[in-house]
């Protein structure tokens, strides 16, 4: 969920019929969150995969003196879903924003691919190869599907026909319906739509802020299949998710950020099976999975 300490998203274009859906709802079995001086770091589960992008304490905010992130840190290699969690106003979407470039950082670093990119302006980010789908606002409802993608090359619009076929090869339905306007889908085909615009601009690495939130339960799951699908065909993921359970089971790594700070660190599953992130994360119900 969308850090309640932060302002509405300007960067996505604006959908006067609601975007993906509403906020999402914090589970309400979750424990009280972690306090910092008892976070448990883990070291990263795969040092095999070469590093692509870090972010190394992080201290960021929206206004001056107010800092959301307080040392959050991150590392994604390559071919990796890395997985974001933690409880509403830990520094979820900040954090994500802060490695697109859309919030001032006061200290730290983020690093891809070797380059320091910290503070980069996200339209270089994108040349860079890195991909952004916000939470809401973002597609273009009186536009086709068709021409949204086009929005995601139009720098380009040579590289169309085979970014297209790429794109609609993880998602079908948009070559299926390319030509319907994009605000009659339903949430989780505009999110198909909005991954789809970010795709083609052939990303090597792709943030995702909350691609559940107000989603039914069958689009979550149909959403986070095709989120898989894009790791699988070889796009490195950094995915910040309000459905902590969903997001662990396809996440490769996860981190759980509390008040701004890394908590936990450690594979998917083993934060999954973790009975102190069960109680202060995920509730009692994460130990039936």
């Amino acid at each position: 969920m969308t850090d309640p300490t932060e302002p509405t998203d300007p960067t996505g274009p604006v959908d006067p019929i609601g975007g993906t859906g509403g906020p999402a709802v914090e589970d309400p079995t979750a424990a009280a969150p972690l306090p910092p001086e008892a976070a448990t770091h883990l070291e990263h589960p795969d040092t095999d995969r070469p590093v692509l992008m870090t972010a190394t304490d992080l201290v960021a905010g929206y206004l001056p003196g107010v800092d959301i992130l307080n040392g959050a840190s991150l590392e994604l290699r390559t071919g990796e879903l890395v997985g974001i969690i933690g409880p509403n106003g830990a520094g979820k979407s900040t954090l994500i924003k802060t490695l697109f470039g859309l919030v001032p950082v006061r200290s730290g670093t983020v690093v891809l691919d070797g380059e320091d990119i910290t503070s980069k302006p996200a339209h270089e980010l994108v040349a860079q190869g890195v991909g952004y789908v916000p939470q809401t606002k973002n597609v273009f409802p009186s536009l086709t599907i068709e021409e949204n993608l086009r929005m995601g090359i139009f720098l380009d619009p040579s590289k169309f026909d085979v970014r297209f076929e790429r794109v609609v090869s993880l998602f079908p339905l948009l070559a299926d319906r390319r030509k319907e306007r994009a605000g009659l889908l339903s949430g989780g085909q505009r999110q198909m739509v909005a991954m789809g615009r970010a795709l083609m601009t052939d990303p090597s690495v792709l943030l995702l802020d909350e691609p559940s939130a107000g989603l039914s339960p069958i689009n979550q799951d149909e959403v986070f299949a095709r989120i898989d699908e894009v790791k699988r065909a070889g796009v490195s993921v950094v995915m910040v998710e309000q459905n902590a359970r969903k997001c662990l089971q396809i996440a490769d790594v996860a981190f759980v950020l509390d008040q701004g700070r890394n908590a936990y660190t450690g594979t998917g599953r083993e934060l999954l099976d973790d009975p102190t992130v069960i109680e202060l994360y995920l509730g009692t119900l994460a130990r039936d999975l």
